[in-house]
């Protein structure tokens, strides 16, 4: 019996230190790894509607590819099987966007396929922004297309030239 508690005893020691060493040592480097991909996910949406708004279909091409590959190997975490189902069926949909805006190089039709992006990640924004961004979802009154800003300054992606300031703000993270 002795021999039976003296085992549980060092198991549970054991079990205690790794748990205790884990949140010391791994958590910190997990939680930097976590808030760069996130970071590198909000950076590649926000140089996507930034190409968009200088009219340079190439640059836009380059960052939708970026945007699908930051995209790609993103886990979700702490989400309820449903939230997880729906998070993840919404990223692919998000990565299928993506991979139609780099497959043409016509501007208007990237602009389009961007607002079917943009309202898909703006369902998910929460979980792809990181801790020290805020991001703020704009809107054109003119047509309802939304994107994400990182700045509450309007600078409308879909219509550059002729009503580059034509939006407004309608929430933020």
């Amino acid at each position: 019996m002795k021999k039976i508690l003296i085992i549980v005893f060092i198991f549970l020691s054991t079990l205690t230190y790794a748990q205790l060493t884990s949140k010391e040592e791994v958590a910190p480097d997990l939680v930097a790894k976590r808030e760069k991909e996130k970071k590198e996910i909000t950076e590649s949406y926000l140089n996507l509607k930034n190409s968009l708004l200088v009219s340079d279909s190439l640059a836009v091409v380059k960052n939708a590819e970026a945007l699908k590959n930051s995209l790609k190997n993103f886990k979700f975490k702490k989400l309820s099987l449903e939230q997880m189902s729906e998070a993840t069926k919404t990223r692919k949909e998000i990565i299928e966007l993506s991979s139609a805006v780099a497959a043409t190089k016509n501007i208007n039709k990237q602009r389009k396929i961007f607002e079917s992006l943009s309202a898909k990640y703006w369902s998910q924004a929460a979980k792809f922004k990181p801790a020290d961004a805020a991001l703020h979802l704009q809107v054109c009154p003119m047509t309802g297309a939304t994107w994400l800003s990182d700045s509450k300054e309007i600078k409308n992606p879909y219509y550059p030239k002729n009503m580059l300031t034509c939006g407004e703000v309608k929430a933020s993270l």
